[in-house]
């Protein structure tokens, strides 16, 4: 193990506990653990949440897949810059208004019932253990991540590293809930972005300049660098391109990049926030398949089924240890701002959805905010067990919570911040069909099956939405203005 390559990791670690105990005497009520008080400001806001969002798949997933597939890759980021773009503009500040002019709402679940007044249980309790499911599948794609990287960096074993991360997650989320997990989130996106432009910069200079990159990636494969066909020459097919761009819809529906909108300070602070987000996601998204790119050029062939380590083995080469360390480093911070952002909002699932609402209606707020500490821990094991087989895909894993909750939670998100005709009912059956569809979709193979779940599972949604929301009550609170 080099010394010199586990400092900076250790001293960064620190850096991220002390976070957490720094905020954990701030921590007075479940509404702060769960949402911060709604007092972020701008920056921290539109950082935790690019970066919560991105995961340890923008530095292992994205470049792994565009160093297999080449250009193709840049498809995907298309789709989420423009999905980025569209979720600030039109679902940021109507959401942070929403939420808390229909009860102080502080989960998804919780505003749902608000929205459409209605005295059912149902609604928040489906809404909730959809939550759980996904956040299980994309939680346990951080902890896949997570050891990985320990394990290629300081050759420890999968299982090894993959309880050392889980550990150091579970640490400061558990002692300072939001504003730890939103300002860890806010350095941390600092440092990927920082880390994120350096190493592909330093792989262009040592290959001589852009001209000469593009040289050898073209004697390798011309078809590398093209956006319609694939490294074999063959045209992309419209279910592949669908399939990439629609990563894209996934963003409506996030509940970990929802809950940063519900807490920023004030809604006139989202514009300057979208526009932080905006370049820092270009950037990020942009360097992530120049990455995958450069590395052809650059290295040998990697060993089948380690395409996501790429980034990692560039660093390793081109670098001194201590310098190593600190772009390695980004790596666990991408990994972090994602799962702790997860366990979160799942854990604020079963606090607040069904501890507080069905077992405890009395519970005090300190109460409150320990059961969410321990269901953090008690989300993390079972999190932990899913991430067990060493040959997990970082990329698999977060396409397929992606998907869930773009399907399952993106189309009732939209329609009940601008159609006021939209009910309980409607949202019910929107949230089922969604998320049911993903589950079914992603099991079938061949022909159709072959597009990307998110796009069935949000078009029948939408569908599923219209048609039930034609019988029940429309809210009186509607046809008010807010």
């Amino acid at each position: 193990m080099n010394i010199q390559i586990l400092i900076p990791f250790l001293l960064y670690l620190l850096f991220m506990i002390a976070i957490g105990w720094y905020f954990y005497s701030r921590t007075k009520n479940l509404a702060d653990y769960i949402l911060g008080g709604r007092g972020l400001n701008s920056w921290v806001t539109s950082l935790s949440a690019q970066a919560s969002d991105m995961s340890g798949w923008l530095l292992l997933g994205l470049p792994g897949y565009a160093y297999l597939s080449g250009l193709e890759a840049a498809w995907i980021a298309i789709g989420l810059t423009i999905g980025t773009y569209l979720n600030w503009k039109f679902v940021a500040t109507r959401l942070r208004r929403f939420t808390q002019a229909m009860g102080d709402s502080i989960t998804l679940p919780e505003y749902f019932e608000n929205r459409f007044q209605t005295t059912s249980r149902f609604l928040r309790v489906i809404s909730a253990l959809f939550i759980l499911i996904f956040f299980l599948i994309y939680t346990a794609s951080g902890f896949v991540a997570g050891a990985k990287l320990f394990s290629t960096v300081f050759g420890l074993s999968y299982t090894v590293a993959l309880a050392v991360g889980v550990l150091v997650i579970i640490s400061y989320t558990f002692l300072g809930g939001f504003y730890a997990v939103a300002w860890t989130d806010f350095f941390q996106g600092l440092i990927m972005f920082f880390a994120i432009l350096i190493v592909p910069a330093l792989v262009v200079i040592k290959l001589g300049g852009p001209g000469q990159t593009l040289d050898i990636l073209r004697h390798l494969n011309h078809n590398y660098l093209t956006l319609l066909r694939n490294i074999n020459g063959q045209p992309l097919s419209w279910i592949t391109i669908v399939s990439l761009l629609a990563w894209g819809l996934g963003y409506f529906g996030q509940p970990h990049i929802l809950a940063r909108f519900m807490a920023i300070r004030r809604a006139e602070d989202i514009p300057r926030a979208r526009v932080i987000a905006m370049v820092w996601v270009i950037v990020s998204l942009s360097c992530a398949v120049l990455i995958g790119l450069v590395a052809n050029a650059y290295l040998a062939p990697l060993p089948a089924g380690e395409s996501e380590t790429v980034f990692m083995v560039l660093v390793n080469q081109m670098v001194v240890p201590i310098i190593a360390g600190f772009l390695l480093a980004a790596i666990l911070a991408a990994i972090m701002s994602t799962a702790d952002s997860q366990l979160l909002v799942a854990s604020s699932a079963v606090t607040e959805d069904f501890y507080h609402t069905f077992i405890r209606k009395k519970a005090s707020q300190a109460e409150l905010v320990w059961v969410s500490r321990g269901t953090v821990i008690v989300i993390a094991i079972v999190a932990f067990l899913i991430a067990l087989d060493p040959d997990s895909s970082v990329l698999d894993l977060v396409a397929y919570a992606w998907a869930g909750f773009g399907a399952t939670f993106g189309p009732i998100i939209l329609l009940s911040l601008f159609w006021k005709r939209m009910t309980a009912n409607g949202a019910l059956a929107g949230i089922i069909v969604g998320g049911l569809t993903v589950l079914v979709w992603k099991q079938l193979s061949g022909g159709i099956f072959e597009l990307y779940e998110i796009v069935p599972g949000f078009i029948l949604s939408l569908a599923a939405i219209m048609i039930f929301s034609c019988k029940g009550q429309v809210p009186e609170h509607m046809n008010k203005n807010i």
